[in-house]
């Protein structure tokens, strides 16, 4: 899930704060961009949903997946590399790997705190209220090329091979929803508060992202429909679901297990 402006081509990145010190959420957690990337990748590792072995997209695709600059990515992989949580190969078939046994104290360590998980619990209450206010608008101003470009989108989530790859189209897919709601100055508020919540995204086995993309399809054909009412519902489900597929969910949903 870096700070991002409204402009749908403009890649936004992370700088020297987390977004958790941003707006509403300022004084409950200021890490930097960097531990904010180490911290993403950690939970996503001790989650299962980065597997040991598995390879990382190259340093770049991890920067724009994760929506942070190259150098942070870089500096970030480089100190989850020194602390043995990935491991590094040169030459042919080489890359970034999650390492075999990671260190579970580093794992742990990286976990993200109560206070954070309250925080985007609250995020993504917010984005639901906007997310049903501009699907519903978007039923009724979308024009024939937005939603051409939409189902286009939902094609290249359903191609994607990757988790970085899936986060680029679908962050451009929903902020085109939110510009063809039509709603002005209006959508700004929702367009920054879908950029706060990226960057909370974590790594997803590729599989997971390609169900998810099945909400983005249903979307755009009850938008060409016209049918509000069912954009809205799919809409609402869509974010609602975030409380127990983001990492505050799942993390909820280990311990309890654990019970």
């Amino acid at each position: 899930m870096g700070r991002k402006v409204a402009g749908m081509n403009r890649q936004p990145e992370l700088t020297d704060r987390s977004p958790i010190g941003a707006g509403a959420l300022a004084g409950i957690d200021r890490r930097s961009a960097i531990d904010a990337v180490r911290s993403r990748i950690g939970m996503a590792i001790s989650l299962g949903l980065l597997k040991p072995g598995e390879r990382l997209p190259d340093q770049e695709d991890v920067a724009v997946g994760l929506s942070v600059s190259p150098i942070t990515a870089r500096r970030a992989l480089a100190g989850l590399a020194e602390q043995g949580v990935v491991v590094r190969r040169r030459g042919r078939g080489g890359g970034t790997f999650v390492a075999d046994d990671p260190p579970r104290k580093v794992l742990a360590e990286l976990v993200a705190s109560p206070a954070e998980s309250r925080a985007v619990n609250r995020l993504v209450d917010r984005r639901l209220l906007f997310e049903c206010a501009v699907t519903h608008y978007a039923a009724v101003n979308a024009t024939a090329g937005q939603l051409d470009e939409l189902e286009r989108l939902t094609r290249e989530m359903a191609s994607s091979s990757n988790w970085s790859e899936y986060h680029r189209a679908d962050e451009r897919f929903h902020q085109l929803v939110g510009a063809s709601s039509a709603l002005g100055t209006a959508v700004d508020a929702y367009h920054e508060t879908l950029a706060e919540l990226y960057a909370y995204f974590i790594p997803y086995p590729i599989e997971i992202l390609h169900t998810s993309n099945r909400d983005h399809v249903a979307l755009v054909e009850a938008l060409r429909a016209g049918d509000g009412q069912r954009a809205v519902e799919v809409s609402r489900k869509h974010v609602d679901v975030l409380h127990k597929t983001m990492f505050m969910g799942l993390i909820d949903g280990a311990v309890n297990a654990g019970d």
